[in-house]
């Protein structure tokens, strides 16, 4: 009765997490739709974005306080701190590459390439030497995101060249969250780190979103875009991290980054489907070759299993 009742935990903790991917997915076709329809910049919806999600994590961590005492001394808060600078970094710069090149496209590099950065430098800086099947696979990551993006390399229009360059600019932010938060945040509650990272990735956008002249825009939006935003803010945000943080509890980490591999599918299935991006013949090679790999090296038990959203600690 024991190992049955521990199989369906297991079994209701991955599909926590199978639907926090999910949810996470919509994130980008809800911003590219934003991105089509007003002139609501990326950087703004970013900042509004933490905006909305912040007091929901700070209502959830107070309420986990009261249950029992969660520690949060300086070096942890330094930690998250330091941690909600590249959260401001990553999600500006991960929705401009959606809003330049695609919701597909832009979600695949930014959350498979990541953890291929992640294995590249924690070998030189942090002595984690992977094993034959991860360089391989890692070998595989790079060729599949050649191979994803070659189209947007050949097409003559600057603005997806400079949305790919961005996507991996993403990738390589996230990257350093990733290994910063392996180092940093240490003992923290987890909805103490959505907390501080939100808040203090808002802080940050606040006067980038104001000084580009974004924020007197948001008078002229319609009720369509702002339950978009309200979408985006709540939905794949704050219940999508609920989700996912209640799902590890009774889910392997690896396992949990095998399941939130799902996450870059889903999202270029949902803008074939909904906004009709198409990757091409290569293309849909490559994000089957950068897929596989990535989850290959979660398999191998390399430093990458902390790809896309297995995330430690919040991200897109």
């Amino acid at each position: 009765m024991k190992f049955l009742s521990q199989r369906s935990a297991a079994a209701r903790g991955a599909l926590l997490i199978a639907t926090a991917a999910a949810l996470w997915a919509t994130t980008s076709i809800a911003a590219k739709t934003l991105f089509t329809e007003t002139h609501l910049e990326p950087i703004v919806l970013a900042f509004l974005r933490l905006c909305i999600a912040f007091p929901f994590f700070f209502l959830l961590m107070l309420t986990e306080g009261r249950k029992r005492r969660v520690p949060l001394d300086r070096r942890v808060l330094f930690g998250l701190v330091v941690l909600g600078f590249f959260q401001a970094g990553y999600q500006g710069t991960y929705l401009l590459a959606v809003d330049l090149t695609g919701a597909g496209i832009a979600t695949l590099i930014a959350l498979c390439l990541s953890p291929v950065l992640v294995a590249l430098v924690a070998a030189p800086l942090l002595g984690e030497r992977p094993n034959r099947t991860t360089v391989l696979a890692l070998v595989a990551a790079i060729i599949g995101t050649l191979m994803l993006v070659s189209t947007d390399i050949r097409s003559p229009d600057a603005a997806r060249v400079s949305g790919v360059l961005i996507a991996v600019l993403a990738a390589a932010i996230y990257a350093g969250f990733t290994l910063t938060s392996r180092h940093l945040s240490g003992g923290s509650s987890v909805y103490a780190t959505a907390f501080v990272c939100f808040m203090t990735g808002a802080i940050v956008l606040a006067p980038i979103a104001g000084f580009s002249g974004g924020l007197s825009g948001l008078a002229n939006l319609d009720l369509k875009a702002w339950l978009l935003i309200g979408y985006i803010g709540i939905v794949p945000t704050c219940v999508g991290y609920v989700c996912f943080f209640r799902g590890m509890q009774s889910t392997p980490a690896t396992t949990s980054s095998i399941i939130v591999t799902l996450e870059p599918l889903f999202a270029a299935m949902l803008a074939w489907m909904i906004l009709g991006e198409a990757l091409g013949m290569l293309g849909v090679m490559g994000a089957i070759v950068l897929t596989v790999s990535v989850l290959v090296a979660s398999r191998s038990g390399s430093p990458s299993g902390d790809g896309g959203e297995g995330r430690s600690t919040p991200d897109e």
